[in-house]
């Protein structure tokens, strides 16, 4: 991507997504966080395809947002556990993303959620960036990053050891806390759907999982739940059914026993 300045004949040339580092090299924090992951990916397909019939979104899991150029590059990017950017491509030129980059794309995701692996204040630093001081080398807080540069309309913490969740709505400058509604839920209105805890199993960890729910309450499924789910409706009907038949049958036993109760008795059963 090539900016023009307001200088004659000076271009400034900054790297695409193929261009930048793809991961700090750091490792996932837990065995908890991959899982964790596709449980909200996974339940809210649906929905997505239903907001996107074009299919133009992405989800990003534990991937790099590139908001500055800084030394080194990875510096300039935070990497969210999990994150929704609607109304844009999946790939870019053919090629899968390696890293969201804000400066070429400008649309800020929809929604960002970090999982707290320590004590939670990395997901909560408010650290400004100074200006003019060494920019480049600075460590700004991760809140300050999402509040004030890539501003994501939602921004959701979850610490599983505690088993709660917090959800920031950005109201003019500001991250404002959510309020729970009556079912201790976090309404997201432009999904339509509500963030919350879930206690019960999942991939073999029994855990305070965050989860999805619709706008009245239910729970949305895996696609695996729905499969259970569907199977277990087949099998209803199947049940439902035989139990039809085999009612049908003790009916027509029933009326051959009295059709011939009463030929015995002389009367004919068709009169």
């Amino acid at each position: 991507m090539t900016i023009s300045t307001n200088r004659p004949n000076i271009k400034i040339s900054l790297p695409d997504h193929t261009q930048l580092p793809e991961s700090d090299g750091t490792f996932v924090k837990n065995f908890q966080e991959h899982p964790q992951s596709i449980l909200l990916t996974d339940s809210i397909q649906p929905v997505l395809e239903k907001i996107h019939p074009d299919q133009q979104y992405c989800i990003g899991q534990d991937s790099g947002i590139y908001w500055r150029i800084a030394e080194p590059l990875e510096r300039g990017a935070v990497s969210p556990d999990w994150y929704y950017i609607p109304n844009v491509p999946p790939t870019l030129n053919g090629e899968v993303r390696r890293s969201y980059v804000l400066w070429q794309e400008l649309i800020p995701p929809l929604i960002v959620i970090e999982f707290v692996s320590g004590d939670g204040s990395e997901e909560r630093d408010k650290k400004p960036l100074i200006r003019g001081e060494n920019e480049s080398k600075q460590r700004p807080g991760k809140f300050w990053v999402y509040e004030q540069i890539i501003r994501p309309p939602f921004y959701a913490i979850y610490e599983v050891k505690k088993s709660g969740v917090e959800v920031y709505k950005l109201t003019g400058t500001k991250y404002e806390l959510v309020e729970a509604n009556e079912r201790d839920h976090y309404p997201i209105p432009a999904l339509g759907v509500e963030l919350g805890i879930w206690s019960g199993r999942y991939q073999n960890l029994e855990l305070p999982w965050l989860r999805w729910w619709d706008s009245e309450g239910n729970l949305l499924c895996t696609s695996e739940e729905r499969l259970e789910t569907t199977e277990l409706l087949l099998a209803q009907e199947s049940q439902k059914a035989e139990q039809e038949r085999l009612r049908a049958e003790q009916e027509r036993l029933r009326a051959e026993k009295l059709a011939e109760k009463l030929r015995a008795m002389g009367i004919d059963p068709e009169e």
